[in-house]
């Protein structure tokens, strides 16, 4: 028997039934092994020796692989074709051989990028080697991501700064503060448009005064109601005969957009079905566990040429040879260090789009399904004409242009959305020939203002970070919920994102002490090394002391400075959004306000306190006020919990750390909020409730009532029978529990004296 190792069990399913006899495939679920969630894990003094344990709740799922492979000839580790993939293989390899249960058995390595039969059979066919390579640059990222994650969160919970930093996420913070300051920093500055109603022959379009007393006009030339009021009077009456002096007449075209990468379609998903980055990536999960997408973490554009050929007979096929470009279309990955060994997320079938799925994955299939379709179609064509009229006094010239669709091409099927701009919408004008004469019934000037640059989308900040070199394709979804899970960040009912007060703190703390953090050439360049070690170009070890060295010493000088001046610090760099927000002043003594800190969060305080014990919210943003705050939790709990999903949260109590699902609380003194996760509480409250459960150990024939065995209790263990309870160290068995039971001598706390 061949033993096939996958990430997750839906995908074992899938792909069982493309082996048939002879094969057993099983699940890792995701990672199986991790760092020891305690301080010096990793150690830079010793080559940064690492220190792994298996992940709570996965022993399980060990022991099953383990007792699989006994059986055996042969084992495949199938794990995701990408880093984090290849560290699974590497993890599960390394434990299987410390137990030694491979002695005679041939190990394999195999990867493909879509769940096909043809594709898994052609993968199990062509087996290689673990790559060291891939294995180094994990090994790099989660040993940087846990170094700062144990450095730099204590010093933000000892000053009530925050709740976690790291390398890309408190950039993603930084650039949402940033863009915040642009916005309260930015003046508007007033403009004017003058537009003309035009008629030729009962045929009205609009045109666009270009031009006044041979003076070109630009958007920013008519500056005030003035200059409005002295251009109209020089062109005149409403009613004005003009002719036209210039036509320009061309054919444009425009190319269909590239099949989907990761990014894009993050962005694409934000903006067209309004799923947030872990939805998209959550659903296209299952989708290509389902065997209907090729796999969704990629940056390159390209496509097999097996599937460009499908692609190429289907479109010809619905609808016409027209709509099949003469050679495929070629597409240039823009991401620098793109895998092209790696397709763009497409569909795994082109024989037809009618599948039997619903919700998110039937949306989110279609999206996919049409884009891939239409990156393989002609381009849409376009008549485009351009007028220029002059007024009869000659002092006015007026632009019009209309766009016309001759061809539609990939049009036909797909187009994509803008953030912040709006597609030009298709005008016409009626025929035209220079010397026509054109009526102006009505001028129209309007005022308008500069505005701010806008706040960032979800599907413009990964835009952002992606065009910046900072995250690769499986990370974004996480920045993207982490920022909003810390509450560093929120989201208004257009879905921008704007800081909170703790944002705002946070990203002004780090921008101080740990400058180069949240640097974005600095944290570019570390992406480049993690990407220059999976290529083999860089040594690991190398790459570690590059990025861990500054980062210590920004670590070190951070360690010893006081609370006190921390706080100025904060204050002097936030000083403008104070001012902005209009909290500059004490209304109780005139005194300066200015930030403070505790454990419930940043809030206004007065410089003379205590004399003056006035305090105020940092702010209310936008997005905040859209919010609806959960007024079943008091302040402190909302500050110290972290939502994991499901109803579950972890939490920081008097006691330590703990998981809670509402019901039931359990310690979680091993994790942070850096180290917990939503499978991990579930585990822990799993475990916790099959220790409360009771165990029936027999009746007892004096009372004819149950024994039960209590594992956990108030004081320890104990068993119990009719309302009789015995503390014991372990489950006894039934003829010692029998005797403990009955030889229970009643308490005599509460008994009450009899008087005599």
């Amino acid at each position: 028997m061949n033993l096939l190792i996958v990430e997750s069990p839906s995908k074992a399913k899938t792909i069982e039934k493309y082996l048939g006899s002879g094969w057993r495939v099983i699940a890792s679920v995701g990672h199986v092994r991790d760092l020891v969630p305690e301080n010096g894990s990793v150690d830079p003094d010793k080559d940064f020796a690492m220190r792994w344990q298996i992940m709570p709740g996965k022993e399980k799922q060990i022991k099953l692989i383990t007792d699989e492979i006994k059986k055996a000839d042969a084992v495949y580790l199938a794990s995701d074709p990408d880093r984090e993939g290849e560290a699974i293989a590497w993890h599960i390899l390394d434990i299987l051989k410390s137990k030694k249960v491979l002695d005679g058995k041939k190990v394999y390595r195999v990867a493909f990028h879509e769940i096909t039969k043809k594709a898994v059979q052609e993968a199990i066919a062509h087996p290689r080697e673990i790559d060291n390579d891939l294995v180094d640059a994990y090994l790099v990222r989660r040993a940087l991501d846990y170094l700062i994650g144990f450095s730099i969160s204590p010093l933000l919970w000892r000053r009530n700064l925050g709740k976690s930093a790291g390398r890309v996420q408190s950039v993603a913070v930084k650039l949402v503060v940033d863009r915040e300051r642009e916005i309260e920093a930015f003046k508007p500055v007033e403009y004017w448009s003058i537009s003309a109603e035009c008629d030729k022959n009962d045929f009205v379009f609009s045109a666009n005064l270009s031009q006044f007393d041979s003076k070109k006009i630009e958007k920013m030339t008519i500056e005030n109601k003035a200059q409005v009021d002295d251009i109209l009077s020089g062109i005149g009456s409403p009613i004005i005969n003009a002719k036209v002096i210039s036509l320009d007449k061309k054919k444009t075209s425009r190319r269909a957009a590239a099949p989907f990468t990761t990014s894009t379609l993050q962005q694409e998903a934000a903006r067209k079905l309004y799923f947030s980055s872990k939805r998209t990536m959550a659903t296209a999960q299952k989708l290509y566990e389902q065997g209907m997408i090729t796999y969704m973490r990629t940056d390159a554009t390209n496509l097999s040429a097996e599937a460009v050929n499908d692609i190429r007979n289907y479109i010809q096929n619905a609808y016409g040879e027209k709509f099949v470009p003469k050679s495929p279309n070629v597409y240039v990955t823009k991401s620098k260090n793109a895998q092209e060994a790696h397709e763009a997320i497409r569909p795994t079938h082109f024989d037809t789009n009618e599948h039997k799925l619903s919700g998110d994955e039937a949306k989110l299939y279609d999206l996919i399904w049409k884009r891939t379709i239409a990156c393989q179609m002609t381009n849409a064509e376009f008549d485009s004409v351009s007028a220029d009229m002059e007024t009869e006094n000659k002092r006015a010239v007026f632009h019009a242009v209309g766009t016309t669709r001759t061809f539609d091409g990939f049009m036909r099927v797909y187009t994509e959305d803008k953030d912040d701009a709006e597609e030009n919408n298709e005008s016409k004008l009626p025929p035209l020939s220079v010397g026509d004469d054109i009526l102006i019934t009505r001028l129209e000037p309007e005022q308008h203002f500069t505005q701010p640059p806008a706040r960032y989308t979800e599907a413009s900040l990964v835009k952002k970070l992606e065009e910046l070199g900072i995250g690769r394709p499986s990370t974004y979804a996480t920045i993207m919920s982490t920022i909003v899970d810390r509450k560093y960040v929120q989201q208004d009912k257009q879905r921008r994102f704007h800081p909170t007060s703790g944002g705002w703190v946070i990203a002004s703390y780090l921008s101080k002490y740990f400058k180069d953090l949240v640097d974005v050439n600095f944290t570019a360049k570390t992406e480049d090394t993690l990407d220059d070690v999976s290529n083999g170009k860089q040594n690991k070890l190398d790459a570690l002391r590059d990025f861990w060295s500054p980062t210590e010493n920004m670590i070190n000088g951070a360690k010893d400075v006081k609370t006190a001046e921390i706080i100025d610090a904060i204050n002097e760099l936030m000083h403008e959004h104070l001012l902005y927000i209009g909290n500059n002043k004490c209304p109780k003594c005139g005194g300066d306000l200015g930030i403070k800190l505790s454990k419930f969060g940043p809030f206004i305080g007065c410089v003379n306190y205590p004399k003056c014990n006035y305090t105020k919210k940092l702010d209310i943003t936008d997005a905040e006020a859209d919010v609806k705050s959960d007024d079943t939790k008091t302040e402190k709990q909302k500050s110290n919990s972290i939502e994991l999903g499901d109803g579950i949260s972890f939490r920081i109590g008097r006691f330590g750390p703990y998981v809670t699902d509402g019901t039931k609380n359990v310690a979680a003194k091993k994790y942070t909020s850096e180290t917990i996760t939503l499978d991990i509480a579930k585990e822990l409250l799993k475990n916790e409730s099959k220790k409360s459960e009771p165990v029936e150990i027999g009746k007892n024939p004096e009372t004819d009532k149950m024994i039960y065995y209590y594992p956990t209790g108030r004081y320890g263990a104990y068993i119990s029978s009719n309302k009789v309870n015995v503390s014991v160290k372990s489950q006894p068995d039934l003829e010692t529990a029998i005797e403990l039971i009955n030889n229970k001598k009643p308490s005599t706390k509460f008994k009450k004296t009899v008087k005599k």
